[in-house]
Parts: structure tokens; C-alpha cells; sequence
């Protein structure tokens, strides 16, 4: 029977990860969250997902959506309500007090001290049946900008970089447009446009004067604020950061990503400071050019192993994709 009600609830709580998701890049410094209310008939009613600029939250607005239907409802939430005052907005946990849902179904408990538990421990005071951990991978997938810079105190780092066969990012000229064709472009967008702010350093903002926006149908509005990595000059329209360790300044920024050349590429990678690394491959052999990376802090090679999980790989048009993943303890 609890087998069969988890099948149940697996594609609605799918669907409340990928509302969450959708808004990744968009919330900070919130959460993304997403959320799902049905009705005992199996009838979606309200679906939500955090506002841009984090208000209001994916609960506020499914509820809204819902109205007196989520009474008796099931709730599909891919974090904790909150459970906490703000000035912003009333808790979710006092929305839903207020709705009389059935159950709640919960992805994720809220890290957040100022919760950590507590939405859950009230809901379940009340009456209301709460289930905790379906989809939690998933959810933590989503939510890993917030979640990172809840516990490390900064942005997630994700390092993008198009490279040949033979791992160079360029000529020896420094020409590098286009290593990788069409579609990988494209993903990048789409990268963009689940991230709070693009960092290039000042080699790559003289070389190429980068526009850093999203260009994809839909989603030119997402383009996310600029930063430039520099000692020099601050330049009108981008956010000055002096060395890799500022980004733990950057409390409103769940996700950062990272396009610069090999020097800043080395710089966040000789700081620990990379989470996630996308490597995009082209069927190219470029011979001599620029490598990807220079001296990254390493000296000998037994230190290099196991600090990064290979996690996805795909094609995309003639290139492929490799995703990985910084292995942290703790």
C-alpha cells in the first residue's frame, strides 16, 4: 500500500522539481522552489514555483492557485515550508496551516536554521500527514546554488569551458571562435539562463568583449547580471570582483558561472573554489595553442585523484558534454 501511494505521488512531486528548476537562476537569494497541490480527485489544482527575486514563494502561489481546493489536497513541495517570520511575506507553514491540506508531501528538509524542521514539526501537530525524502536527490540537484551557499558560504562555482580533443581552448593566435558548434552553444545559453551572474576575467573581456546575455527564443529577459575578475579599472555595467575569494561577498547569488579564459579558469581551480565543471568537446585537434589550465596548486599526481566525480555526459550535435562534480567530505 505505501509502495503504491509512492508511485502516486512520484510524477507530481517530478513536477513540482521541474517548475523549481525552471526558476533556478531566477530567485536568488532564496531558494528555487517548486510546488504542486491535487486534488483527492487526482486533479492538479495550484502549481508554483518561487517568484524572481524570491518572493513570492512556490507555496504562496499554488495555494492562491488552488483557493478553497487545496482543503483535503495533497501538497507537493520540493523544500520544507518555511516556518519562519519575514518581513516579505507570511511563512508557507501558516499558508498551509490556513488551507487544511490532507498531506504534504516534502523532497527536502529546509537546512536553514531559522526552520531546520520546524514546518514539518507544526504541519504534523496540526493533523496534516507530512512525507519527507521523495525526490530528495533530485530536489538537492535543483536547489544545489542555494544549498551551497547556505553551507560554504558562497555561490556555487560551475567552471564552463569548450575545448578540442586535445584539451586546448584556442589557438596559439588566441582565436577560439567557435571550438564547439551549434547545439553546445546553445546549451550554454540555457546555463546562462539558470545562472544569477556570468564571471570572465579581463583577458577575455579586452579579447572578445563579451555580451554574457541569453540568446534563445523566450528567455532573452534572463540574462544574468555580469561579472568581470580584475585588478584594473571597473568598467560600466559589470561587477568588479578582485580575486576569486570575493565571490563570498556575493550574498545574493545562488549560481555562478564561470566563462573566463585559462587564467581565470586557474585562479577559481587553485582556490578550491569550483563545484561543477561542464566541458564541452569538439571533434577538433588544434596542435599547439592555449591550454585549458595552468598550475592549478597540484604536485603530484596521487592528489589529483578523487576530486571529481564524473556525473553526465551527452552529445549534442558533433560535440559531447562531460559534467563533474568537486567531491567535498562532510
Amino acid at each position: 500500500m505505501i509502495a503504491a501511494k509512492s508511485a502516486q505521488d512520484r510524477p507530481f512531486m517530478a513536477e513540482a522539481i521541474a517548475l523549481g528548476d525552471a526558476a533556478r537562476g531566477q530567485t536568488a537569494p532564496n531558494p528555487n522552489v517548486g510546488c504542486v497541490i491535487v486534488s483527492p480527485a487526482g486533479k492538479i489544482v495550484g502549481r508554483g514555483a518561487t517568484a524572481a527575486g524570491g518572493r513570492p514563494h512556490a507555496e504562496a502561489i499554488a495555494l492562491a492557485q488552488a483557493g478553497k481546493r487545496a482543503r483535503g489536497a495533497a501538497v507537493y513541495v520540493t523544500l520544507e515550508p518555511c516556518a519562519h517570520d519575514s518581513p516579505r511575506g507570511p511563512a508557507c507553514t501558516d499558508l498551509l496551516l490556513a488551507a487544511e491540506p490532507a498531506r504534504v508531501v516534502v523532497a527536502l528538509k529546509d537546512p536553514d536554521p531559522r526552520t531546520a524542521g520546524q514546518g514539518i514539526r507544526r504541519l504534523r501537530a496540526a493533523g496534516i500527514e507530512v512525507k519527507l525524502g521523495l525526490g530528495r536527490d533530485e530536489a538537492r540537484r535543483s536547489l544545489a546554488g542555494w544549498l551551497t551557499r547556505l553551507e560554504l558560504g558562497r555561490p556555487r562555482v560551475t567552471l564552463k569551458l569548450a575545448l578540442s580533443i586535445d584539451g586546448k581552448i584556442a589557438l596559439p593566435s588566441g582565436e577560439s571562435k567557435w571550438i564547439t558548434g551549434e547545439d553546445a552553444r546553445r546549451h550554454v545559453h540555457v546555463e546562462r539562463a539558470h545562472s544569477d551572474m556570468i564571471l570572465v576575467g579581463r583577458g577575455t573581456y579586452l579579447a572578445d568583449r563579451p555580451r554574457l546575455d541569453v540568446r534563445l527564443p523566450g528567455l532573452e529577459e534572463r540574462s544574468p547580471r555580469r561579472g568581470l575578475l580584475t585588478r584594473g579599472e571597473a568598467v560600466e555595467g559589470w561587477e568588479i570582483l578582485r580575486n576569486p575569494r570575493e565571490i563570498e561577498r556575493l550574498h545574493d547569488v545562488n549560481d555562478l558561472l564561470v566563462e573566463g579564459g585559462s587564467s581565470t579558469a586557474t585562479a577559481f581551480l587553485s582556490e578550491d573554489l569550483v563545484d561543477r565543471i561542464l566541458i564541452y568537446r569538439a571533434p577538433i585537434i588544434v596542435g599547439e595553442g592555449k591550454s585549458s589550465f595552468g598550475y592549478v596548486g597540484l604536485d603530484a599526481i596521487a592528489d589529483a585523484h578523487h576530486r571529481w566525480r564524473f556525473v553526465e555526459e551527452r552529445r549534442l550535435g558533433v560535440d559531447r558534454l562531460e559534467v563533474y562534480e568537486r567531491v567535498r567530505e562532510g
